[in-house]
């Protein structure tokens, strides 16, 4: 069976798995570790999941937030679920995106302003002065990944996540996504 993101295939994209829900790499990522958690119901808005599912999509969020931490050596994480065509979302299927971040881009609560401005974040100062130096792409610039690419970062995330939780005493059978993956049904 196909795993979806939306109407997307994903199965090779996909590097961890839980009872409910799944994360995968991202098709255009703003900066390495860019990752997207996901649950398997197909629904578009958040309050559309059943509360057991909505549980399990936070946990998992909480999970890959922590991996993506201490892979990446992050600072922090910017966590965005846009809810609702009104609220950006550009893809009618919950997810919920996990960016690393880092304390020496100075700018804290900044970005808030920065995200208000009429230029918007990707034009502006804030981007000229902070996320460029940091090796970060402006969206005009992100390209398209291609499945190959993908599919080496999903293997990479999906072995280093597994040895993470391992680590951890965290790791469940139900987290292996190799023999899981296959036997998800998507409402």
């Amino acid at each position: 069976m196909s795993l979806k993101f939306y109407k997307f295939p994903v199965n090779k994209q996909v590097f961890h798995i839980s009872k409910y829900t799944f994360a995968i790499v991202n098709l255009k990522p703003i900066v390495a570790g860019h990752v997207l958690v996901i649950p398997f119901r197909r629904v578009a808005k958040l309050a559309e999941l059943p509360d057991v599912e909505s549980v399990d999509f936070f946990r998992t969020v909480q999970r890959v937030e922590k991996f993506v931490t201490h892979l990446y050596f992050a600072d922090g994480l910017n966590l965005g679920i846009q809810d609702g065509l009104a609220a950006g979302q550009s893809i009618p299927h919950v997810h919920c995106h996990i960016i690393p971040r880092y304390l020496k881009d100075g700018w804290g609560d900044g970005v808030y302003e920065a995200l208000e401005s009429s230029e918007g974040l990707l034009q502006n100062e804030w981007w000229k002065r902070v996320c460029k130096p940091l090796g970060e792409t402006a969206d005009e610039e992100r390209r398209v990944r291609t499945m190959e690419e993908m599919e080496r970062e999903a293997s990479w995330l999906k072995k280093e996540m597994m040895e993470w939780l391992q680590n951890n005493g965290e790791w469940l059978p139900e987290y292996d996504v190799d023999s899981n993956v296959d036997k998800i049904v998507q409402e």
